[in-house]
């Protein structure tokens, strides 16, 4: 053979055989599954933060430092109490208040317009 000859010679440098498609449907399968399991799991794992964030934000128990803080503002605003006798201070209810404002706003307003 002379070294003409040998560059006619057929090309082996090609794949020959076709691709395996069971293979490739194998990975396919293993695929949609392992990508099917990560979207449940990410689902249970949202579901689970989103109710442990509306235990912390709605649910979750008042403290007792917030409860006794809660109290002295009701009692607060709504009794009746001397703050200083001698120059006539005298703390009331808001609703009292309130009431008391609009009753003298009312009456000053009648008075302009006569």
């Amino acid at each position: 053979m002379t070294k003409i000859e040998n560059s006619k010679a057929p090309d082996n440098s090609y794949e020959k055989r076709d691709v395996n498609a069971g293979k490739i449907m194998l990975f396919v399968a293993l695929f949609a599954v392992f990508l099917a399991v990560t979207i449940v799991l990410l689902n249970d794992y949202f579901t689970a933060a989103t109710e442990e964030q509306i235990y912390n934000a709605v649910l979750r128990p008042e403290s007792a430092a917030l409860r006794e803080l809660r109290a002295r503002e009701d009692e607060m605003l709504n009794s009746y109490k001397i703050l200083d006798s001698t120059k006539g201070t005298y703390q009331i209810p808001i609703e009292r208040a309130m009431k008391l404002m609009a009753d003298e706003a009312f009456q000053t307003s009648e008075k302009v317009a006569k």
